[in-house]
């Protein structure tokens, strides 16, 4: 082969190399983040402040930087970004002026954002931080949830009837109240009006997640007649009842795939076979294919456990018609769903795919039309901003918010509340209207009382500060004794400890799982005799939620500290406001200040009333610049406090006839109109506005000048296009010759 030929062969073989690349790498991704709110909170300039995204696609934000523009003002900025190839998985987040400073995206939590890229050129929008403007209250997105306080029970550990090691139902039953014993005038009992039963079907494992018939009751428990009768116990006191319905996975032994692996082409297509290996990892580095002598099949957490095949009908039709069963003949009222990210896989995509999402669309429209008060809770573990996906366009109720607990935990470890300040607050603005669910830990992790240290101080204030923030809060069983376990799983789910005595009350016979070595110190019958005990602190928080409708279904403030162990917000509801604060330092913290806005403070002299301690009182100012001063918290001191009242509630009361005044609106509450009754001390410039409890303004009533002297204005509980707003607590705002005027009232249907 002469020169010229060798240099022509290898300019084709370049310019395919080249080629290949270049297909390899051809997906645009661009990348959108809404900054309007970010604006409105005074965190983002326009004029002088700039965004940029960071990724492992671009070294974190080494230089150069990637900055996003917008080009026609509408506060979208953008860049399109290209040289991604189709399934690559990146990390990124957005950041203010290319630093890292806290300003970053959800600073103090560690969270990224995760994509995967798709075959064609995508686009993702955002809000910065998933902050958008809104959180407000909204009773139309509430449900009986809402006001629930959710117990996981792992029944094979709970309590032994019979003697034979294992907890059944009729022993659950027996303990009903326990956990609630169905009289709201007492308050001896947990408090709990929701349960979570860890699955209970017939399974060849001790944990039960993977099934060998889906309509079936685990004969370790009982039989049906003993769930039924269980059932019926816990509704007669009130108290919901869901159970773990894993649609990932089943068993083996499961007679659908035991037909598969034996290829009865009826049933061979439930299960994804493969006649060779095709070599994929899962998630965490797992092997999801497993040999069998009919091929490959697969199965995400383990041979045991071989996933469902979705794009089979036969088997969504199947298992969507046992969810009618349970919720139709049994009565269950819901069901907590294992492992959702995983349901249907495209191509090596294995979670979070576009099939899973429409999957959970379908399950939804079948189970509403069966039930329409359903709960479905879904186990999403992962990002806030990935889990976010479950909740929407009518997919799953509610989901655990992982994150949350996390954070939450960091700070009563490293008695540093500004983590979890920030992330309760991105949460309830990213979700719909309180629609997540609030844990510490479940029977996959460490428990809680484990990995607080053993502190029971931490353990107190970790449990107050779920228990007020908005959400639906889940507390595993033992967590509200402090039980303990790490590790393996076995360790983390040992039986409930109910004495002090031979196996720990658990049973008469030989428990199937050893018992916690801190059952001694740590039981039911020791703890509920002592009123400083963790249970008894476990009862006073829930007992308080259950009375407080700012706590179950309020909205929520956060207010900034000058300490940073120290958390505080406001719970505003149009019954009630409650100031929670949390110190997660074990020493005490003084002469505390807090700032918040007029969104849940109004300027003057308030008493509070402790809703922990009844009889207690707290006299606070609120200032001119919102900010409430002197106040004391004990070490791991959890504060909930009501405003029973207020000497001075508006910041004009106390000012002559002559100054500027704006008196409460009349009638108050009103429906479907009201007065507005204000004073001008001279001709000025006004506005008046009406603002809902997010702080956002929703109407404006008046904008020009008026004369000196009184006037009068109606207001018809319209929004500024007209349209009637929903019954609630608003805010009327004057703003007139450079001073500020604002009262509260109240519109009911």
């Amino acid at each position: 082969m002469n020169n010229s030929m060798m240099r022509a062969l290898t300019l084709v073989v370049l310019a395919a190399a080249l080629l290949t690349a270049t297909n390899a790498r051809a997906v645009e991704v661009t990348f959108q983040v809404r900054m309007a709110y970010q604006v409105e909170l005074g965190n983002f300039n326009p004029a002088s402040d700039f965004v940029d995204v960071t990724g492992t696609f671009n070294d974190w934000g080494a230089d150069p930087l990637t900055p996003l523009a917008d080009a026609d003002g509408d506060t979208i900025y953008e860049i399109a970004v290209g040289g991604f190839t189709q399934s690559e998985q990146i990390e990124f987040k957005f950041r203010l002026n290319g630093q890292w400073d806290g300003s970053e995206e959800f600073p103090g939590v560690g969270n990224n954002r995760f994509y995967t890229v798709p075959a064609s050129d995508d686009t993702i929008l955002v809000w910065y931080n998933d902050l958008a403007p809104g959180g407000g209250y909204d009773p139309d997105q509430l449900s009986w949830w809402n006001d629930s306080v959710f117990y996981e029970i792992f029944v094979r550990s709970f309590y032994d009837s019979d003697g034979d090691g294992i907890g059944d139902f009729q022993g659950l039953t027996s303990k009903l109240d326990y956990l609630n014993d169905g009289d709201p005038a007492t308050d001896d009992d947990l408090g709990v009006t929701g349960i979570w039963l860890m699955p209970i079907n017939d399974s060849p494992s001790y944990h039960g997640y993977d099934a060998v018939e889906y309509r079936s009751i685990n004969p370790d428990y009982g039989t049906m007649a003993d769930f039924e009768a269980f059932l019926a116990a816990a509704h007669a006191r009130g108290i919901k009842v869901i159970i773990d319905y894993v649609m990932n996975h089943c068993s083996n032994q499961h007679p659908w795939f035991v037909a598969s692996a034996d290829n009865d082409p009826a049933y061979r297509d439930y299960f994804r076979w493969s006649g060779s290996d095709p070599g994929d990892s899962g998630p965490w580095g797992q092997t999801v294919w497993h040999w069998d002598d009919s091929g490959w099949y697969y199965g995400l957490f383990y041979s045991g456990m071989p996933d469902l095949n979705y794009e089979t009908q036969a088997v969504k039709d199947s298992m969507f018609d046992t969810a009618t069963y349970w919720l139709d003949t049994i009565g269950v009222d819901g069901f907590r769903l294992d492992a959702v990210l995983y349901v249907i896989e495209e191509g090596d995509q294995l979670q979070n795919t576009a099939s899973t999402l429409s999957f959970w669309q379908d399950y939804n429209t079948h189970v509403k039309s069966v039930k329409p008060d359903i709960l479905s809770v879904g186990e999403a573990w992962t990002s806030t901003s990935t889990v976010l996906q479950y909740v929407m366009e009518d997919r799953l109720d509610i989901c655990f918010e992982f994150d949350l607990s996390y954070a939450m935990l960091d700070a009563v470890n490293w008695s540093d509340a500004s983590g979890v300040s920030s992330k309760a607050d991105q949460v309830y603005h990213l979700y719909p209207y309180l629609q997540y669910a609030t844990f510490l830990t479940n029977h996959d992790q460490d428990r809680t009382f484990t990995v607080l240290g053993e502190n029971e101080g931490k353990a107190s204030v970790a449990a107050g500060i779920y228990m007020t923030l908005p959400g639906i809060p889940f507390v595993y069983y033992g967590e509200e004794i402090g039980m303990v376990g790490s590790g393996d799983h076995l360790n983390i789910r040992t039986p409930m400890q109910w004495t002090d005595g031979l196996n720990a009350g658990f049973t008469t016979g030989s428990p199937w799982n050893y018992i916690s070595g801190n059952y001694h110190e740590y039981n039911v019958a020791d703890e509920e005799v002592d009123p400083g005990s963790l249970l008894e602190w476990y009862k006073r928080l829930i007992h308080v939620r259950n009375e407080s409708p700012a706590l179950r279904q309020g909205t929520h403030d956060p207010l900034a500290s000058s300490e940073s162990s120290v958390m505080a917000f406001v719970r505003g509801h149009e019954q009630q406001t409650v100031l929670c604060m949390a110190n997660t330092a074990s020493n005490p913290r003084n002469n505390i200040t807090l700032t918040g806005s007029t969104v849940s403070l109004e300027l003057g002299e308030h008493t509070l009333a402790s809703l922990l301690d009844p009889g207690d009182t707290l006299d606070i100012t609120v200032g001119p610049a919102y900010e409430i001063t002197g106040l004391s918290l004990a070490g791991h001191e959890v504060a909930i406090y009501e405003f029973a009242g207020a000497n001075s509630v508006d910041p004009g009361d106390d000012l002559p006839e002559t100054g500027l005044l704006l008196e409460r609106s009349y009638p108050n509450p009103f429906g479907p109109v009201t007065t507005i009754s204000y004073s001008l001390p001279t001709q000025s410039y006004v506005r008046l506005g009406v603002y809902n409890v997010a702080g956002r303004e929703v109407a404006v009533i008046q904008d020009g000048i008026r004369a000196e002297g009184p006037h009068k204005v109606s207001w018809d509980g319209a929004a500024g296009d007209g349209e009637p707003l929903s019954a609630g607590m608003y805010f009327v705002r004057l703003d007139a010759g450079g001073e500020t005027r604002m009262s509260k009232m109240m519109l009911v249907k």
